[in-house]
């Protein structure tokens, strides 16, 4: 009888056991499963924020780091943020990515410069800085050292940044309305804080900071052109202002969001990134959250008070413009799905700065790698075939017709585009 109760002992002890280190790997299995619903999460939110585009060189490994940012006060050269211990982030703790994200500092309490957007960030909700920081520490590692920042004195002096910090960064998010919907709120996140648009999208004072008053009015900044020169470019006004998106429907926003492609524009130059790693990539539902809140916000005409343009000026315009537009654009401006955009209400037409559609016109639009739903008939340049005065009177003229109304392109605008 003593006998079969210690063996009754022994089975139950293995019994036991054989529970308990079958437990271990179903543990491990729910962490697993626990981590990886994170870092989809936070992939999701790395598509929103576009931090493909602005850590990855062309054809360069992704996040590792090394695009030049031009700046009024130098060149800026974005980090490696892949979990390399030594020359990426794999050696930052959680904190400290947050801290750099909402705050602007470096681990070893460092300043960043804001070409790094932790002004939007700042509003980031503790969770996504979570799957974020958990999405990074998990992509393939790259060890990637790149060329120092070539910024002029004082700007080269990082400790600086302490009081422009002081003078133009908040780390308290704006409240937000009553009786907002849910769907406004997304959007806003998405708009301001994810996607940081106001960045480009945004006039800035001589300091760099953006204007908080006239935010999303539209902003000039310096990117590549065909050929890889430095430019000036002018991001849209996104408010639905004459010179902005008055004109586009919701449904407009989403589409041209979704696919670079919609009756008013054809997604060209830096814009391609933005859509093709960012904005193509999210949900329906957050497409459709970024045009309810765009389309909810003032109207903020940037240039209320226009000077005439000269009748010399739009009579050259108009037969320039009949020989080498009206074909794709159609003589009333209304353009073709299949040949090219409408002119009329198009915010790259009527921006304040008229560079971006200097651009177009010189270089042509560089269009997306990635296949847009309609192939539309690519446009030439015209940098070698019109002189600076015909691109002028033909910008004007654009600018100034079928209910267009903007200020007269000058030659000199158009030489500083050369």
């Amino acid at each position: 009888m003593e006998r079969q109760r210690v063996n009754k002992k022994n089975r139950l002890r293995r019994y036991s056991f054989s529970i308990g280190f079958a437990c271990l790997p179903l543990a491990h299995i729910g962490l697993a499963a626990d981590a990886s619903t994170l870092q989809s999460k936070g992939e999701y939110i790395a598509k929103a924020a576009n931090c493909v585009s602005c850590h990855t060189t062309e054809g360069g490994q992704p996040f590792a780091g090394g695009v030049p940012f031009e700046t009024p006060f130098g060149t800026i050269y974005s980090p490696n943020i892949t979990p390399d211990q030594q020359t990426g982030i794999g050696s930052w703790s959680e904190s400290e990515f947050r801290a750099a994200l909402k705050q602007g500092l470096r681990p070893d309490g460092e300043h960043l410069y804001p070409v790094f957007p932790y002004t939007a960030y700042t509003g980031m909700s503790d969770d996504d800085v979570s799957a974020l920081y958990a999405y990074l520490q998990d992509v393939p590692t790259a060890s990637a050292t790149h060329s120092v920042n070539q910024l002029s004195f004082p700007f080269n002096q990082r400790w600086l940044m302490a009081a422009w910090k002081m003078m133009f960064f908040n780390e308290e998010p704006a409240p937000l309305p009553e009786a907002s919907s849910e769907a406004w709120q997304r959007g806003r996140y998405l708009v301001t804080t994810l996607g940081h648009c106001g960045e480009c999208h945004s006039p800035r004072n001589w300091l760099g900071a953006v204007s908080e008053q006239e935010a999303l009015s539209g902003g000039s900044y310096l990117d590549d052109i065909p050929g890889g020169k430095i430019k000036p470019w002018f991001a849209v006004n996104l408010t639905p202002a004459d010179e902005g998106l008055a004109k586009w429907s919701a449904d407009d926003i989403q589409q041209y969001l979704k696919t670079g492609l919609n009756a008013y524009a054809t997604s060209f130059g830096p814009m391609n990134k933005v859509i093709m790693n960012s904005t193509s990539q999210l949900t329906e539902e957050d497409i459709a959250a970024m045009a309810i809140y765009l389309k909810s916000l003032p109207a903020k005409q940037r240039t209320d008070s226009l000077p005439v343009a000269d009748a010399d000026s739009l009579a050259k315009g108009r037969e320039l413009y009949a020989i080498h537009c009206a074909t794709c654009h159609l003589p009333t401006g209304k353009g073709d799905p299949d040949t090219g955009p409408a002119l009329i209400g198009n915010p790259v037409v009527l921006g304040s700065d008229p560079s971006s559609l200097v651009n177009a016109i010189l270089y042509g639009p560089e269009l997306p790698k990635t296949a847009l739903p309609v192939q539309r008939t690519p446009m030439g340049a015209y940098e070698h075939k019109l002189d600076d005065s015909d691109v002028a009177d033909i910008s004007t003229y654009i600018r100034n017709s079928w209910g267009n109304k903007s200020t007269p392109v000058l030659i000199s605008d158009v030489l500083e585009q050369r």
